[in-house]
């Protein structure tokens, strides 16, 4: 018999703890992915796409599948997956742990300005600047759809979906970018602010870089917290090592 891992989230850190787990015999491993994006990379392992239908529903996956121990791996912004992750593990005795890379840190020469949510991020921005570069995901747009006297760039993999500001250019494209392709891109669109959530990592990281070496202002969107008596690791290494996997 198997030891069955599942692991949530297509993140890099994810697709890492996957690609290990499917490489040592006796181990099982699932990713499950939200399904947001219709044209996901390639995983190692089994695959799963869609919701579980809330902790309720996770915990009745893990008991079915016989789920041996869970991975959260999840965009450090996704809140309600980590919660309802943490609520079925209590639930079904599943281990669970949790990967979230570190967040970012400002350097000298940056002038981030913080923001709890994206509605105090759409706040700060008519006094920062009038072209805005979104960053931020195609979901989160609503929260700045009624600023109408400012010109909003947003990047996305897919096209967004209403609501969202009316006077806005939408590019789409993959990352990951490098330093000079997001240089050439806040010149070309002659942005005056930077809009990102505080995602950690390297491979959106560049954006941060050009935005300091032009002396742009970013509007940094902190985290949600963990929820309550859960902790994360910061890589997938950590989290293979705290992974102890019961023997198949």
């Amino acid at each position: 018999m198997s030891v069955h891992v599942l692991v949530l989230g297509g993140t890099t850190e994810a697709r890492e703890v996957a690609a290990t787990l499917a490489r040592r015999p006796g181990v099982r491993v699932t990713s499950s992915l939200a399904g947001r994006v219709s044209r996901p990379g390639p995983l190692d392992g089994e695959v799963r796409v869609g919701g579980f239908g809330g902790a309720d529903g996770l915990a009745a996956w893990l008991r079915e599948h016989r789920v041996d121990a869970l991975v959260d791996a999840t965009h450090p912004f996704a809140e309600s997956i980590t919660r309802n992750a943490a609520r079925a593990a209590t639930a079904t005795g599943v281990p669970l742990v949790v990967l979230r890379r570190p967040g970012w840190r400002p350097e000298p020469g940056d002038r981030w300005h913080p923001a709890a949510s994206m509605a105090a991020a759409a706040r700060l921005l008519p006094g920062l600047g009038r072209r805005v570069f979104l960053t931020t995901g195609r979901l989160d747009l609503a929260a700045f759809a009624h600023l109408a006297d400012l010109h909003f760039v947003v990047r996305s993999v897919e096209p967004p979906e209403p609501p969202m500001p009316p006077d806005v250019r939408v590019v789409l494209a993959r990352g990951p970018f490098t330093v000079s392709d997001e240089t050439e891109l806040l010149r070309a669109h002659r942005i005056d602010v930077l809009v990102t959530k505080d995602s950690g990592g390297a491979a959106t990281a560049a954006k941060l870089t050009a935005a300091r070496r032009l002396g742009l202002p970013v509007v940094v969107v902190r985290r949600p917290p963990l929820p309550e008596g859960v902790t994360a690791v910061p890589d997938a290494r950590a989290a293979l090592e705290l992974l102890r996997l019961p023997a198949p």
